[in-house]
């Protein structure tokens, strides 16, 4: 064990200064390295490890998944953000599904797959590398097959349940699922990638795939079309922002969920979290009610045809949210939309009146000071639960983050961008880089992104001591919250007198995440980077 700032680490905190890679697995992290060796930068590496992810996590995130890229271009020292979550189909309506269950898994259940042509778009517009290059690593561990981690098989035994016919054939060739150490080969994947990397954006959405794919899906019931295929066009859009401590912190714009992490970071800037100290009783009640109150406006706005993003972000409107935090839990309205109110629930709030005052995730840093943090996501393990035919893709289940409620800002529609958990951030200091950082984890992101953000910010934490750190998490509706067992029983029983529902979860429970991070030394650009224990997380420094 290593000793940080904080404590005792799991882990030792990665270090660099010619480059890193910090993702959900070793293997594809060590595939980023491998290009980042072969010349390629940070840019090139970050479509190798998102193609690797898509083989050795392929539960997680893919290429027929959705994602957001926040890119940081050293050389022009901008930032870019790259939104590649596909619409709902032409033809899907909420009206439509049978039942919640058809929203959740199967034909039905999918957005448009935007992964491939966010891949694509990024190597064309920032990358140094052919995507055959870029590609390779990938395909020779689809091919080859790779063996799994204990992680590996535990997720693929929990999702096995979910798996179509075809998709059987692959996960679950020997009868059951993969066991620690057994080979896991894709070679249809790899032979999409072959395709993928040969005919580019075109064969995926308007060639012999796309019409694979529709036709597969239209077969089974489903509404994706070549229409919606040939519609997608990943989108170069701006961040959004806000100060914290000094630190600016960026990340995707609605219908991204992010801004509700920027809006609980106004609040908690009000606080003295260190003097409160770190997960004291004080401070983990308040850390919670201002997660309640963001995620209220997250429910109520992110999803809105034009969200008030700007009195949202306004510490005005923080202050007066922060005014709500008492001494008693508040009652939570749940993840989703309600279709009908608690007695008592925490209400969004009305940021028109401030609007004149002012979301698997990895990152790759290069020796040039490039950078980039991408969550991207298949949605629930294995997605929609469907290997497309002979292609070797999971296709995703997005569309089940979208509601029935008619009243819904956030209700299914044709062609519609709904509200999208994925949130990675950037964060800078006095101008300078200073983090790449995310988590997955649905409606979690927003709340361990900043857990950890603060872990570093407030109690002075290296990057790999605050992602380990002991998180806690809200998910269902009331006064109820799932904190990790390394929080002090005492506290966890001072929380319950406030009215706090405590739900005790394992020491390190993936329910709150898996969390990646590089921290860049502001004097010597040194690197540090972060993996999380939660899951098969592996940073590698060169």
């Amino acid at each position: 064990m290593a000793f940080s700032s904080h404590g005792i680490t799991h882990r030792p905190t990665v270090t660099g200064t010619r480059g890193m890679v910090a993702c959900a697995h070793p293997l594809a992290a060590l595939s980023g390295v491998r290009i980042l060796l072969e010349g390629g930068n940070a840019f090139d590496a970050a479509v190798t490890v998102a193609a690797a992810l898509n083989v050795v996590e392929p539960y997680m995130s893919g290429i027929a998944g959705v994602g957001y890229a926040m890119l940081y271009d050293a050389k022009t020292d901008r930032v870019h953000m790259l939104d590649y979550c596909g619409r709902t189909p032409y033809e899907a309506r909420a009206e439509l599904f049978d039942k919640v269950t058809d929203k959740d898994a199967g034909p039905r259940s999918c957005l448009t797959p935007g992964a491939c042509g966010g891949w694509l778009a990024l190597l064309e517009r920032c990358g140094t590398m052919p995507p055959a290059k870029v590609f390779a690593p990938a395909i020779e561990l689809a091919e080859r097959g790779y063996a799994l981690t204990v992680k590996n098989s535990a997720f693929m035994g929990n999702s096995g349940g979910r798996l179509n016919e075809d998709a059987a054939r692959v996960i679950l060739s020997r009868g059951h699922p993969p066991l620690p150490g057994e080979l896991l080969v894709q070679k249809d994947l790899a032979h999409t990638f072959r395709r993928v990397s040969e005919g580019g954006a075109e064969v995926f959405y308007r060639g012999d795939l796309a019409r694979e794919m529709a036709a597969w899906v239209r077969a089974q019931g489903g509404w994706l079309s070549e229409r919606d295929l040939a519609a997608f066009e990943p989108e170069w859009v701006d961040p959004i922002a806000t100060t914290y401590r000094g630190y600016e912190v960026l990340c995707p714009p609605p219908p991204s969920a992010g801004f509700q992490i920027l809006e609980t970071l106004n609040m908690l800037e009000g606080y003295d979290l260190a003097e409160m100290g770190h997960h004291s009783e004080l401070a983990l009640h308040v850390f919670i009610e201002a997660v309640r109150l963001g995620n209220a406006d997250r429910i109520e706005y992110a999803a809105t045809a034009r969200p008030p993003i700007q009195g949202l972000l306004c510490k005005g409107y923080a202050a007066e949210r922060r005014k709500l935090i008492g001494d008693r839990a508040g009652v939570h309205r749940g993840e989703w939309y309600p279709e009908t109110k608690l007695p008592g629930e925490i209400a969004p709030g009305d940021p028109a009146a401030w609007l004149n005052e002012c979301t698997t995730h990895f990152d790759v840093v290069d020796a040039d000071g490039n950078a980039v943090a991408i969550t991207q996501s298949l949605g629930s393990g294995f997605g929609s639960g469907m290997i497309m035919g002979d292609t070797g893709m999971f296709l995703n289940n997005f569309i089940r983050w979208g509601d029935l409620v008619p009243h819904s800002p956030n209700c299914i529609a044709p062609h519609k961008k709904l509200d999208m958990c994925l949130s990675p951030l950037l964060a800078f200091h006095e101008g300078a880089l200073f983090s790449a950082l995310g988590t997955p984890g649905s409606w979690g992101i927003q709340q361990t992104s900043v857990q950890f953000l603060t872990h570093v910010l407030d109690y002075n934490m290296n990057i790999q001591a605050a992602i380990e750190a002991p998180r806690f998490r809200i998910e269902g509706a009331g006064t109820q919250v799932s904190i990790e067992k390394r929080m002090p029983r005492s506290v966890r029983h001072a929380l319950m007198a406030r009215g706090h529902d405590v739900k005790v979860l394992p020491d390190y429970s993936p329910v709150c995440g898996g969390a990646q991070g590089i921290v860049i030394d502001g004097e010597t650009s040194a690197l540090m980077g972060g993996a999380d224990p939660r899951r098969d997380g592996y940073a590698i420094g060169i």
